[in-house]
């Protein structure tokens, strides 16, 4: 199993209508049939020293494999996703485990 955890910081100057699409379309991505479990999240109310909470949106996905991980790297929603979006991430964090 993969897990493939990506933190999205977007540009402040981004408006409702932006994020909501970018939402719109990070949802897409649960259609890519390499992905076994899905999770978009936004910064959970903790407030202790460890915890990260500058973000915007977090988006976990799993996959069977390496296999599968890199297919997606490939897939059209993935690719279509980036084109379209990362001109409003101020900063991405990838972490994926085995």
């Amino acid at each position: 199993m993969i897990a493939h955890h990506v933190l999205f910081w977007l540009k402040a100057d981004i408006t409702i209508e932006q994020k909501e699409a970018f939402l719109k379309s990070l949802q897409t991505l649960e259609n890519i049939e390499v992905v076994k479990n899905f999770h978009i999240g936004t910064p959970a109310k903790i407030e202790r020293a460890v915890v990260d909470v500058t973000y915007t949106f977090s988006l976990i996905l799993f996959f069977e494999d390496m296999a599968a991980h890199d297919t997606y790297q490939v897939h059209p929603l993935h690719k279509a996703f980036l084109d379209e979006f990362k001109i409003h991430f101020e900063k991405v964090i990838i972490y994926d485990a085995c």
